[in-house]
């Protein structure tokens, strides 16, 4: 297993490779959307992929892996993706159809070297990615609008560069944390993740993902 010290190396070579460039103009251009969470069980990390129709999320395939929690790296706020990463890149590599985005519960490159799991992910597989995470990892930010389903302030950081939005996806409940992962841009990705929240704040491939991923 690396050490800590060789896993910032990596991220900070990976960082260079980052793409803010949409694959897509417009939500139209996305057809498929999958949902990837880990949940752990009885020291099991049990990993999902599950992929859906866009706009209609409808179930299309279902990927479930499961590994012992001890030989997976540990857990790191700052190098998450390391620890999950491997096991979402399996279950998505499983798929018979790679997604045109896939989201993920945690960061892109709202993460101090712009490597959140969702950025590590889409790098690897060269694919479209969105981080959405239930809490702040990194940056700055005022509360947006509590009333206003959608209302948004952008997420900054130390230097303030716009690094993803607070999103409110329900009234009067806490906002989400979208950023980018790779091949997306900021607007793009909070569209996604808005048109994704049906009747809760997490969006509905996230949450139909944790809720298979728990089931095992």
């Amino acid at each position: 297993m690396i050490s800590i010290s060789e896993a910032k190396i990596i991220q900070e070579k990976l960082s260079s490779k980052v793409s803010l460039k949409p694959s897509y103009s417009s939500l139209k251009q996305v057809k498929t959307i999958a949902g990837c969470d880990v949940s752990y069980r009885d020291n099991t990390a049990i990993a999902t992929a599950i992929l859906f129709s866009f706009p209609e999320l409808e179930i299309i395939e279902k990927i479930k892996i499961d590994k012992s929690a001890k030989e997976i790296f540990p857990y790191i706020p700052e190098y998450f993706s390391f620890r999950e990463g491997p096991l979402l890149i399996e279950c998505l590599k499983k798929l018979k159809n790679l997604p045109d985005v896939t989201i993920f519960d945690g960061h892109g490159i709202a993460h101090p070297r712009r490597m959140g799991i969702a950025t590590y992910v889409g790098i690897s597989l060269d694919i479209s990615t969105i981080g959405c995470a239930k809490n702040l990892l990194y940056g700055n930010y005022e509360e947006p609008p509590p009333g206003v389903k959608g209302a948004y302030n952008f997420l900054r950081d130390e230097y303030g560069e716009i690094i993803g939005i607070v999103l409110r996806t329900k009234e009067f409940v806490r906002p989400v944390f979208v950023s980018p992962g790779h091949k997306m841009d900021i607007e793009i990705s909070g569209d996604i993740i808005l048109a994704c929240c049906k009747k809760y704040r997490i969006p509905e491939p996230l949450r139909i993902a944790h809720k298979i991923g728990i089931s095992f």
